[in-house]
């Protein structure tokens, strides 16, 4: 099994596909960095050798920020929006839509499911 970047990689799966499981690695990222090392797309993890895999992860490691680093840099980037009050930080405190949304209708995924006013129980 493929250990990279702290994420144990799939092993059915081809590499193109696996090193998406790598959070800050997507599709465009992931052909980025096979092509660099030089490795073929289609291989499946447990076909990969242990070199091609130091090749992977030493790119990953060396070239790009992923997982932990990368979390805490978004994380550290909302904070300092809500700290200097602007209007996305007050819409991330808030858990409303952050890039101009409507929220008369829809928006459940931010704000929740909401109950109807007319809903009273009647006695």
């Amino acid at each position: 099994m493929a250990r990279i970047a702290g994420i144990d990689l799939p092993r059915d799966k081809r590499i193109e596909v696996a090193l998406t499981y790598i959070y800050g690695i997507g599709l465009a990222l992931s052909q980025r960095i096979l092509s660099e090392s030089g490795v073929n797309p289609d291989t499946r993890v447990k076909d990969l050798s242990n070199d091609d895999v130091a090749k992977i992860r030493s790119i990953i490691a060396n070239e790009y920020k992923v997982e932990g680093a990368l979390r805490t840099e978004v994380t550290m980037s909302i904070k300092r929006l809500m700290d200097i009050g602007c209007y996305r930080g007050l819409r991330h405190r808030r858990g409303l839509p952050v890039r101009g949304q409507r929220t008369h209708t829809n928006a459940r995924t931010r704000r929740g499911r909401r109950r109807t006013v007319g809903m009273k129980k009647k006695s």
